[in-house]
């Protein structure tokens, strides 16, 4: 595996990491409801996003395996990087509107234009008891 693919995935969640030390815990979840807990405030939508685009060797590599067949591993890394991303931001985005959970989370993924992609993060804010 690339070095560089290592170590952004490692920024990514060491940023993570920090942010919730720094502030508090931030529970993500694709319910409307966490088990055990009441939500006693709604602070509004969470979100984040990134837009990426492909680059000319990993456009090359996956024109190779396009024409053998099977998983186009470039790209499914490029959009794996774009998800975990997306993600901190609205983490991030949770933790300064004072939240303690992002309820209702949902990913989506846009081209935007040839070549390149946004992924978008977005959730309910809330706090819990």
């Amino acid at each position: 595996m690339d070095k560089n693919k290592v170590k952004t995935k490692s920024i990514f969640i060491g940023k993570l990491q920090s942010t919730i030390k720094k502030k508090k815990k931030i529970i993500i979840s694709t319910t409307e409801s966490i088990p055990k807990r009441k939500v006693i405030e709604v602070l509004g939508i969470a979100r984040g996003s990134t837009v990426r685009s492909r680059n000319f060797a990993r456009d090359w590599m996956a024109g190779i395996k396009i024409m053998v067949g099977g998983e186009i591993e470039e790209y499914t890394k490029l959009q794996a990087d774009a998800r975990e991303q997306a993600i901190l931001r609205m983490v991030m985005d949770a933790s300064d509107l004072g939240a303690d959970a992002v309820l209702s989370v949902r990913l989506e993924s846009n081209a935007v234009s040839q070549g390149c992609s946004e992924v978008v993060a977005y959730g309910t804010a809330v706090v819990t008891q």
